[in-house]
């Protein structure tokens, strides 16, 4: 590809992008750098997908003013986009991620190179910027290009953009070559309301030596648009009416990948350089013929649009999970799972490749184009790369079975002369073997099948809403009395469960032994109620039964295509694994032969934390003593709970300590080793931890992390032994430390006396914490930075309430804390003498109004005070005024716009009190405007308002009110 480059075009890929930014960033625009494509502040977009996501603040006008973005005049950027779907991702076609591989232009994933100005300039410039660097930087021809502005919309008094038009007339565009476009194609709007303006698009005719006017925006493969250009200039009102702003906006978006196809004269974004490293690589993974650039009924074999499929997919996942997306079945991370599933399946039909570390293995290339530029897939590789694998190899147990199973029902399906398959069948193949919906229709269009839709939602729903119930019935597990295990002693065709496999990846085939159900054991589930509760019986089990702290887990025990049980809990009573949960199809019946699938997604964040677990009672020991003694534990798929003998509370310094200790370990990544060792010799073990007072079997589990059990036993009392974490532990643990990646420790209590708790996560949740406590510390640097007054005052008290609420490193929320603490003192001080500044002027107020010569003989004043709506101030004055001034009446106000609050109060002169007059009827006349409340006894009477617009009415009213009693 590089000689072709070489040879053809200068335009390699990467030439294209540094172009477009050293471009803008000669004429004045600051580079930023692209924001991530999963926006977790903002849970109203399910992906970023457009350029302008990230300068939302600025649009809006809610930029933090303390902010870099509060400065920034103008930008350019390359930012990371998917469109993949999804009810949230607003501006993607739900079908974008089904066309994908289809055609030459639609990718998941794409890069958005734009430029933006904040006021700093508007369509003259912008127009200018476009033409000069599409002509004369990029060099294309000008006839190949046609420009669109908007041509107004009388529904919606809308007028044309003429202005945008003559600016394209004076940049040299023929007249013929600027066309006028519709609301759809030619104005832009961020939502139902805030800002929008007229766009102006710039399309390019591939084919070149005719006029392609009438081929804009027609969907011809050959004049399409490559850039647009977006003038804000209003905003939508509530009302829907359309206000001019008073800082105009430039916003403009031109795909990447489109560029680059258009400079090195391909006619498909996937025969660039973006692509064909991509596809060589595949090639040598695979072993396939090139990529021939193949469509439709042309691509006979479907080799390339797999080529296409697996190269767009690939790119989508690697910068998906390098930004914190981690497959599962929620949100975002289901829109990842079906993007990997659908690739892995087209990886495996086409390119004939086991499925379980396919997609990691082309990693390193898309890292090698492109993490210059985005250097955070550099540093996720590793993890980006083992997150990858697990889910293969979690898809690649169901894989065959859910085909085998999709073949049945579409041969049912044309058996019946039917030609749609049925909408349960497909719910059955996404909820049994993970198959998203747009996988299992592909598969049906390659037989010439459809989908019922309509269906699939009603067995959706069906589904939905007996899961609610099921719920229910699990409250209480299933449980085995010392009566029911006497029966199963009795039984001879029930024998206690062989859980070896649950040490092991991967299904199992098993028998069902017994069916227990009330206290009842049964010799099919048929007569067990609908969403009914029971436990079945296995002679071999993989599903690891809750025990030594570890939590159970879940999963389905299934006959392909007739009978799913759900596991939702797995407990053991003296030998026999009760598997527990309810029938969501078909029956079971003894001896019926079934398939075990435990949830390994949720098992391997468990195995996370349980290796976890012994690293941290390891540091424990050696940052605290030997006098460490277990006292309980809890391992669970979202966070790691352990109980130990300790007098005191751990200091942040060894808190840090046991964190920085537990993170070597891990970083370390070293093999973790388990055997089943004879008590006695266990025992003798150096260092070895086992809880005290708990009763182990013989021979005992021994697991030892970093140091091989052969070498151990070889001489079991070696002191060396003491430096090494090694357990007596039934529970399933990870092969190597480096797949925990880290420990954090989030909580750190006292719960008896004598006995403290710690509470940590690993893993991705481990990621999770400190990516929240990162951006928390923003929070609380623009907080420190903002100006006082009532803005950072009620920031603070935000920020207090997220502090308390935060679930981050123990040791980061005490030093969140402490600067916390420094920043509120600083608040409350300022607040102090902001508090004298403003009493001592409200004072200054009344004294110097009635000390003037021409007020000598006043009795009353109604004033506006110079300062906000200062409570306190407004109390202390009228303190003043009944210690020092109590002959006088007074009413005074004082408003904060901002605030949207009103401070006032009165003192009435006993002299005025005789005449009928009352400080809280003064004071109600006056809350009648300005809203709120006032009270008080006696002379004086304080209140509160919300309508400081009304201060000036108010002050007429408390004056009508004394002229009633002819003052």
């Amino acid at each position: 590809m590089a000689s072709e480059l070489q040879g053809g075009s200068k335009w390699s890929s990467k030439t294209v992008r540094d172009t477009f930014l050293q471009f803008f960033q000669k004429h004045g625009h600051t580079f930023v750098a692209s924001s991530p494509v999963a926006p977790l502040s903002d849970p109203t977009l399910l992906f970023t997908n457009a350029g302008m996501n990230q300068f939302k603040s600025i649009f809006l006008g809610t930029v933090n003013p303390n902010s870099d973005f509060a400065q920034l005049k103008s930008a350019v950027n390359s930012q990371k986009c998917i469109r993949a779907g999804g009810k949230h991702n607003v501006s993607a076609n739900a079908s974008d991620l089904d066309d994908v591989g289809k055609d030459s232009y639609h990718h998941t994933f794409f890069e958005m190179l734009g430029n933006w100005s904040f006021g700093d300039y508007f369509k003259k410039e912008a127009i200018h910027y476009s033409w000069e660097l599409l002509t004369q930087v990029y060099g294309l021809d000008p006839s190949r290009l046609y420009v669109t502005y908007f041509e107004g919309n009388e529904e919606g008094r809308l007028e044309p953009d003429l202005e945008a038009k003559e600016l394209w007339r004076a940049a040299g565009v023929p007249e013929d070559h600027i066309l006028p476009g519709n609301m759809k194609d030619n104005f832009w709007e961020m939502g139902d309301q805030g800002p929008c303006g007229p766009c102006s698009e710039i399309h390019y005719d591939r084919v070149g030596g005719r006029n392609a006017a009438s081929l804009v925006n027609q969907d011809d493969p050959n004049v399409l648009e490559i850039w647009n250009n977006v003038f804000i200039q209003y905003n939508r009102e509530t009302d829907g009416t359309l206000r001019s702003l008073p800082n105009k906006h430039v916003d403009t978006g031109m795909g990447f990948e489109r560029l680059v196809s258009v400079l090195q004269d391909k006619s498909s974004n996937y025969d660039t350089d973006v692509f064909t490293p991509i596809f060589e690589t595949i090639q040598k993974i695979t072993g396939a013929r090139e990529y021939q650039g193949r469509f439709g009924t042309d691509d006979s074999d479907g080799l390339d649009t797999a080529y296409r499929v697996v190269a767009d997919h690939t790119r989508t996942l690697m910068f998906a999970i390098s930004d914190g997306v981690v497959p599962n079945n929620e949100g975002r991370g289901y829109v990842i799972r079906r993007v990997l599933r659908r690739g892995a399946r087209y990886a495996r039909k086409y390119f004939g490749v086991e499925i379980g570390n396919f997609f990691s293995k082309i990693v390193p290339t898309v890292v090698d184009q492109l993490g210059g530029m985005f250097p955070e897939l550099k540093h996720k590789q590793q993890d980006v790369m083992e997150i990858l694998d697990e889910e293969e190899l979690s898809f690649a147990k169901t894989l065959d079975r859910g085909e085998r199973q999709f073949e049945q029902y579409a041969q049912q399906a044309k058996g019946a002369g039917n030609h749609k398959l049925h909408g349960a069948d497909v719910w059955r193949l996404y909820d049994t073997f993970g198959f998203p919906v747009d996988l299992t229709r592909i598969m049906a269009e390659e037989r010439g099948l459809e989908i019922d839709d309509v269906q699939f939602e009603e067995a959706r729903a069906k589904a939905k809403e007996a899961s609610k119930g099921q719920k229910k019935t699990t409250s209480g597990s299933v449980k085995l009395d010392v009566h029911d295990l006497g029966k199963l002693e009795k039984m001879n065709d029930v024998p206690k469960t062989d859980d070896n496999a649950k040490f092991q990846k991967g299904n199992i085939t098993a028998q069902v032994k017994a069916i227990y159900h009330e206290k009842v054991f049964m010799s099919s589930t048929q007569d067990i109620p609908d969403s009914a509760q029971f436990g079945v019986i296995l002679d071999r089990t993989n599903f690891y039964a809750e025990q030594g702290g570890q939590e159970n887990d879940t999963g389905r025990i299934t006959i392909d295509g007739k009978a799913e049980l759900e596991v939702v809990d797995v407990q053991v009573f003296a030998g026999y694994v009760l598997h527990t949960g309810y029938m969501k199809y078909g029956s079971f019946t003894v001896d019926d032969t079934v398939i075990c699938e435990y949830d390994e997604l949720r098992r391997w964040p468990i195995r996370n934390n349980h290796t976890g677990t012994h690293i941290l009672n390891f540091a424990l020991k050696e940052v605290l003593g030997d006098g460490i003694e277990q006292k309980g534990s809890l391992v669970s798929s979202e966070k790691l709970r352990f109980d130990f003998s300790h007098k005191s509370a751990i200091t942040d310094a060894d808190l840090t300590k046991i964190e920085d200790l537990s993170t070597q370990y891990i970083r370390r990544n070293c093999q973790v080793y388990s055997q089943d060792v004879p008590l006695a010799t266990a025992r003798k073990i150096a260092g070895v931890r086992a809880v005290f007072g708990e009763t182990y079997p013989d021979p005992v589990r021994v697991v030892s992390v970093g140091a091989e059990l052969k070498d151990i036993l070889e001489n079991p009392e070696d002191p060396r032994w003491e430096n090494v974490s090694i357990e007596f532990c039934g529970g399933t643990h990870v092969q190597k430390t480096g797949d925990i990646k880290d420990l954090i420790i989030i909580e750190e209590s006292g719960i008896a006396k004598g006995i403290r708790r710690i509470i940590a996560v690993t893993g991705e949740d481990a990621h999770e914490v400190q990516r929240i406590a990162a951006d928390f510390e923003n929070r609380l640097n623009d907080l420190e930075t903002m100006p006082s007054g009532p803005a950072k005052e009620q920031t603070a008290k935000q920020v207090q309430v997220e502090l308390n609420q935060l679930s981050i490193s123990a040791v980061q929320k005490s030093k969140f804390r402490e600067k916390f603490t420094q920043i509120n003192k600083k608040i409350v001080d300022e607040q102090k003498a902001q508090q004298k500044i403003e009493s001592k002027k409200a004072l200054e107020s009344i004294t110097s109004y009635f000390e003037a010569p021409e007020n000598a003989d006043k009795s009353w004043l109604i004033a506006k005070l110079p300062i906000s709506a200062n409570a306190k101030a407004v109390s202390e004055s009228l303190n003043y005024i009944k210690t020092k001034l109590a002959d006088k009446s007074v009413y005074v106000l004082a408003s904060s716009a901002e605030e949207g609050r009103v401070a006032h109060g009165c003192h009435m002169a006993k002299t005025m009190s005789e005449q009928g007059a009352s400080a809280s009827e003064w004071a109600a006349t006056v809350s009648r405007a300005v809203g709120g409340k006032a009270g008080g006894k006696g002379p004086t009477s304080i209140g509160n308002g919300i309508n400081p617009d009304k201060v000036d009415e108010a002050i007429d009213l408390a004056s009508e009110y004394l002229r009633k009693f002819k003052l």
